[in-house]
């Protein structure tokens, strides 16, 4: 079987839609900083360039006319040009450390870099869109100012302006080669969360659970993880986040499952709560209140409604329950080169929601006496409604 993958032109076509949303912006420069730090790091990289970094930063540099620019430091380089869909890949001086030399590859200084981006661009920059600043480390943001207030080819007088939101708006209708890569991603999480449940009994850790989730999503093409495979169990389902430990697993206690396997850069997540045994009545009261909340904002999700109003109905049945100090984040978010990426629809976005987005419901009661758990699960948004992209079952799971 051909597993689905982003064509090469689709990446052409993200650069001129940039570039055409740089020329609305006033923009002359866009640079996108990405890096490998979990969760977030590799995203402006990965929907730019299809490259995914790796022990060193780069960054894409996207000109308001012509190709864009891949910027490495020197250990990138090759794998860059082997793996990224920006073939014009340059290793900058400010991106080395300082305690390595690298005598047989070419360095270039960042102002040297800008100033060949903005001579094809046809004129030098004046106002430079920054994504990524969340992330971007001091010696790279204070190496790009000074790159800028150089006087000569790159010119005086630049304006730094933060783009985070103009370049991850490029993310949030997906297209059809999208929505096929994240499918996937869907039934690799849905064989991950099935081989948790298989393994899981009493004794064994959550990390032996997490291990047979994680080969069977490996086996099936993942290349990593969005957020690390959550197994958590009696108290440590608590917090809303969690990291597995070696703890057994007993019988009649919470557990709590998230699958979030990376494809082909973008992402997929499950959640289910689940006991061995059977559910003490306040945890099977929460779980029951949890999946009609998801159906709700599953039944309220159309073209045209403001996500508010959409997450706002899986807040009404969580409140009405008598448990509305539990959902502690926003409900409903969109999936993509990130696993928890904007648009993110919580009581205060009234944006409409737009046929094309791949939104996770993602139900929240945490901080509870008796624990933690959420329902998750994503969507295709098309002209008639939601299209669950994973058919695992929800309810009340106990083994």
């Amino acid at each position: 079987m051909e597993l689905p993958r982003i064509p090469d032109s689709e990446f052409q076509a993200r650069w001129d839609r940039l570039q055409a949303t740089m020329a609305d912006a006033g923009l002359d420069l866009v640079i996108a900083y990405a890096d490998d730090h979990a969760v977030a790091g590799p995203a402006h990289a990965r929907y730019l360039a299809d490259f995914a970094p790796h022990f060193e930063p780069v960054c894409v540099l996207m000109p308001s006319a012509g190709e864009p620019l891949l910027l490495s430091g020197p250990e990138t380089e090759t794998f860059a040009q082997l793996t990224a869909r920006v073939k014009d890949v340059r290793v900058v001086r400010e991106f080395t450390h300082p305690d390595e030399e690298y005598p047989f590859t070419t360095l270039v200084s960042l102002r040297d870099v800008i100033a060949e981006a903005s001579e094809r661009a046809g004129a030098s920059p004046r106002r430079v869109g920054l994504a990524g600043l969340e992330l971007m480390p001091v010696k790279i943001y204070q190496a790009l100012k000074e790159a800028f207030a150089q006087e000569g080819a790159v010119g005086d007088g630049v304006e730094l302006i933060e783009a985070e939101s103009l370049v991850t708006g490029l993310r949030a209708i997906k297209t059809p080669a999208e929505q096929s890569v994240i499918r996937y991603a869907y039934q690799i999480a849905q064989a991950g969360t099935q081989a948790a449940l298989d393994a899981i009994r009493e004794g064994a850790t959550e990390r032996d659970v997490a291990a047979a989730a994680e080969f069977a999503m490996r086996s099936l093409g993942s290349e990593g993880m969005g957020i690390d495979t959550i197994v958590a169990s009696g108290p440590n389902t608590h917090p809303i986040l969690a990291r597995t430990r070696p703890r057994e697993l007993r019988r009649d206690e919470l557990i709590l499952l998230t699958m979030a396997p990376r494809y082909e850069g973008y992402h997929a997540a499950i959640g289910r709560p689940l006991v061995i045994g059977q559910p003490p009545g306040d945890v099977r009261h929460a779980m029951e209140v949890a999946v009609a909340a998801q159906k709700a904002a599953m039944e309220a999700m159309r073209p045209g409604t403001p996500g508010s109003e959409v997450e706002g109905a899986a807040r009404r049945v969580v409140e009405a329950a008598g448990l509305g100090e539990y959902f502690l984040y926003c409900g409903v978010h969109s999936v993509g080169v990130v696993e928890f990426e904007p648009p993110i629809f919580g009581p205060g976005n009234h944006d409409p929601l737009q046929t094309g987005m791949i939104l996770s419901i993602d139900v929240p009661l945490f901080h509870a006496p008796w624990g933690g758990l959420r329902y998750e699960d994503g969507y295709l948004l098309t002209e008639t409604g939601a299209e669950p992209l994973d058919d695992f079952p929800t309810g009340v799971l106990a083994l």
